[in-house]
């Protein structure tokens, strides 16, 4: 199978060449050893990463907004990029949504930091599921909060366990800040939240009157066509108690550093009036409007259908590479969207045995234990967006080679 690289570019996709010429260390985040395929983190393919396009974007904003693109911008972020994203969200999830709601951000990794220092003290209690994003554990650990796991299954927290979490601990005097929850596309896992179960967390939340956080980096990577994710779990509170962290970083480029969050006016408003804000305007202020171009003239969506489609094929060579080369050894339950597939192996079957055979057929991926506690035995994550549909091929065949020995098994079944 011929990759991105190779023919049949998205329009707005660039050539390999210049994006490998200065992809090295010291450049870019992180660079995987030759001969190592990097199965490990979520980041988007080189040559699937939009540059002409974002060229062409820069230069657009620059032509309209002149030296306005290069001032201090607007507090909680330039209007034209907040108008539209709000309508965006109207328009997805069926309940208002206005621009003052949006407050822009550096992505979501910024958001959770602002978060987490405006909205909790250190010593408060954050509540995550039992498998979470694991840098986003981090960032709440270096802000001083304490984490609490509350028992989940393959549709998220569950309803039950986090009534019990929040009396348990209003009763011992914990303050809990907030709720972190990734409802779409959930990193690691990959599952997304049945509308039933959302609408069951809302009502606990709201019964304890504590705020959730909905982390929403991936909800516009949906892969499988016939499947149509519910609606936020903002937008079903009606942005009362709930903050949604959204980001361009996996649809445009992590590197472009813009995101956005929405909730009700008055969280916004408390927000953008942040010293952070006050002192230097908008967060990325060139880059919105250079986007909010992308988004207004249809460009940003066309690439998003394209890159979609990229991903799809990806995901389906990788988990049916798996399948054809493990046969009946393996199972897993393949994502509606996101970047990963999860992968979860009996409990005789140790994580570090799991990651020394992989790193020895010269394959990367990520402990499970990275995300918190996995349930029922050692499991691993592995990243399908990095790497063309070739080398996912080879990876694959690496990695039954290695695991010859093991039997991993099917994922736990969806609940309501």
């Amino acid at each position: 199978m011929a990759s991105a690289a190779e023919g049949g570019l998205p329009h707005g996709f660039a050539p390999t060449l210049s994006h490998t010429r200065q992809w090295r260390p010291g450049v870019v985040q992180e660079v995987a050893p030759p001969g190592v395929l990097d199965l490990g983190p979520g980041y988007i393919e080189p040559a699937l990463l939009p540059v002409r396009l974002v060229s062409d974007a820069y230069e657009k904003a620059l032509a309209e907004y002149g030296a306005a693109a290069l001032s201090y911008g607007h507090d909680p972020g330039a209007l034209p990029l907040r108008a539209t994203l709000a309508a965006r969200a109207t328009a997805a999830d069926g309940h208002p949504c206005e621009p003052e709601q949006v407050l822009l951000t550096s992505g979501t990794s910024q958001g959770l930091y602002l978060l987490a220092t405006s909205l909790a003290a250190p010593g408060d209690t954050v509540l995550t599921e039992e498998l979470c994003y694991d840098l986003g554990q981090r960032i709440f650990r270096d802000c001083a909060l304490r984490l609490r796991q509350v028992a989940m299954d393959a549709s998220g927290m569950l309803p039950e366990a986090l009534d019990h979490a929040l009396t348990v601990g209003a009763e011992a005097g914990a303050t809990t800040a907030f709720i972190y929850l990734t409802p779409t596309h959930h990193n690691p896992m990959g599952h997304t939240m049945p509308l039933a179960r959302r609408r069951r967390l809302l009502e606990v939340a709201a019964r304890h009157d504590v705020l959730i956080v909905e982390d929403d980096a991936y909800a516009e990577l949906s892969l499988t066509p016939e499947h149509t994710s519910p609606p936020s779990l903002a937008a079903l509170a009606g942005y009362r108690r709930v903050v949604r962290l959204c980001s361009f970083s996996k649809t445009l480029g992590p590197g472009l550093r813009l995101g956005w969050l929405l909730a009700d006016r008055e969280v916004t408003g408390r927000l953008s009036g942040h010293g952070l804000f006050v002192s230097g305007g908008s967060l990325n202020h060139t880059t919105s409007l250079a986007v909010s171009s992308l988004l207004d003239s249809g460009a940003y969506d066309r690439h998003l259908d394209a890159f979609r489609e990229q991903l799809r094929i990806r995901r389906d060579v990788l988990a049916g590479a798996l399948h054809a080369a493990l046969g009946d050894r393996l199972a897993l339950c393949t994502p509606h969207g996101g970047f990963f597939l999860w992968l979860r192996a009996e409990d005789r079957t140790g994580e570090g045995e799991l990651l020394a055979r992989a790193a020895g057929a010269g394959v990367r991926i990520a402990a499970g234990s990275r995300f918190g506690t996995p349930p029922q035995g050692a499991a691993v994550r592995l990243a399908f967006s990095f790497n063309p549909p070739e080398l996912l091929e080879q990876a694959a065949e690496r990695l039954a080679t290695a695991w010859s020995g093991s039997r991993p098994v099917p994922e736990i079944g969806v609940r309501s």
